[in-house]
């Protein structure tokens, strides 16, 4: 039997290249069958689909690397939910960016592991020069920041919460009720007790609850999570409101700006942010406005001290002799041991875009969350909650029940005509449109809403 060749060393190229052409029209091929945002019936036809395809898992034979290649990533094409169709607009889940994805390819293909120098020199040279910039992003005054990758924002906000417990031995978290699930999650995770929740009026923090939260807890150590950009709404916290609140009482502060965060590379919105260096840390996620391939998570603090709790040593990975002779010490980046190079992405995105690139792509996804809120409070059967802040918008059918705005998603999903989200605000279930990609259309952002109107029609 044939050995099968490797990605990497120098024939690692000649290797790849004829299976990059097979997945590549795969990908085609999925897509076209596809013919929209998802496909449709619902979940029992495309498992029992998927089930015939890959059955049995383990053949006797193998049916080598190009049928098989060929065979499961057209099925997995043709079952995705793909981001990067203009009606597939329900999650922070980012069409990437062809460049990105070419990037993770090469990241791939070296598999270097970042939990020690010797499996990573570059990789872990690059990851320490982009994560002090990206962090300088969000502190720019700050003389020696530092960030981590992390996988995104809910392990991004798990560190915060421990690096706040290990400094203080135990920490009392106080959130908005719109905060992410990931903050309370993590709370239970490392011990602490069960966050004290505050009312979000008119989707925020209330700084009068806040405060009235923060005189009851006089002298205990708290942290306190505001968010930059809500799941649900895209709402931004009164940052500076909140920070100056926790400075009086005592409190340190964490900014969740997983969604809101790369509103620091545009002029016209990064004013939505002002406050965010005031945070005793920071959670970015690139792979939302970003535009990176799962995952891309950033957790920023203003001095890299602060990160000192994560330290830790493993005998074969950070001797003590290898540290002390100039090798750098990685286990203290991250809780994980075996780390891909997520960062290499995210380099050759910002190399190659620049910050007016990335400015261009930001303004350009919320311009079209503008437009979209435009059409619905120009279409009479529709309904718009709120202008949107970022790039979410929730519409739902004026006069429906929340059970008719459920069966409509439900209805668009079963069709595949459209991926559309859920939230409830104000105590009614809407439509959510999370508009991530920047290629979008007038025409496009027309189909959507005639979709919505038209899914609302009893059949």
């Amino acid at each position: 039997m044939t050995i099968p060749p490797l990605a990497g060393g120098t024939a690692g190229p000649d290797a790849l290249r004829p299976l990059l052409a097979v997945v590549l029209d795969a990908l085609r091929a999925g897509a076209v069958a596809r013919g929209g945002p998802l496909p449709p019936g619902g979940p029992a036809p495309l498992t029992r689909a998927v089930r015939e395809t890959v059955t049995p898992v383990v053949p006797a034979e193998g049916h080598g690397a190009a049928e098989a290649l060929r065979t499961l990533v057209e099925a997995f094409a043709y079952g995705a939910a793909d981001p990067a169709d203009p009606r597939c607009a329900a999650h922070l889940h980012t069409p990437p960016l062809a460049l990105a994805v070419a990037a993770d390819l090469a990241a791939s293909a070296l598999n270097p592991s970042l939990d020690s120098w010797d499996q990573a020199p570059a990789a872990s040279a690059l990851e320490a020069e982009v994560t002090r910039a990206l962090a300088a992003e969000v502190y720019p005054a700050a003389p020696r920041p530092d960030a981590l990758v992390t996988t995104g924002g809910t392990e991004a906000n798990q560190l915060a919460l421990l690096l706040a417990r290990e400094r203080h031995g135990t920490v009392q978290v106080v959130c908005g009720a719109h905060t992410h699930h990931s903050v309370r999650r993590s709370a239970w995770l490392l011990g602490l007790p069960a966050p004290v929740t505050v009312p979000a009026r008119a989707g925020t923090t209330d700084p009068a609850a806040l405060d009235d939260a923060l005189t009851a807890l006089h002298g205990r150590p708290v942290l306190v999570t505001a968010t930059a950009g809500t799941t649900d709404t895209g709402h931004i916290d009164p940052l500076p409101g909140i920070a100056a609140l926790c400075e009086r009482h005592g409190a340190e502060l964490h900014i969740d700006a997983a969604y809101g965060g790369p509103l620091l590379f545009s002029p016209r919105r990064r004013e939505l942010l002002r406050g965010l260096d005031r945070a005793h840390s920071v959670t970015l996620d690139l792979h939302k406005l970003g535009w990176q391939p799962i995952a891309a998570g950033i957790l920023a603090v203003p001095d890299h001290t602060l990160l000192a709790p994560l330290s830790h040593t493993a005998d074969y990975l950070n001797p003590d002799d290898d540290t002390e002779a100039g090798l750098p010490d990685l286990l203290g980046r991250s809780l994980r041991t075996t780390r891909r190079p997520d960062i290499l992405k995210i380099a050759v995105t910002l190399r190659a875009l620049g910050r007016n690139g990335l400015a261009d792509l930001v303004d350009r996804t919320c311009d079209a969350a503008q437009d979209l809120a435009d059409l619905v409070e120009k279409t009479p059967a529709l309904e718009l909650h709120q202008r949107p802040v970022l790039s979410t918008v929730l519409l739902r059918p004026r006069g429906a029940s929340d059970d008719t705005v459920a069966a409509v998603r439900r209805g668009l999903l079963h069709d595949g005509r459209a991926v559309l989200g859920r939230a409830r605000a104000d105590g009614r279930l809407w439509l959510k449109a999370t508009l991530l990609n920047p290629h979008l259309t007038p025409d496009d952002l027309d189909t959507l809403i005639a979709l919505v109107a038209e899914g609302s029609i009893p059949r």
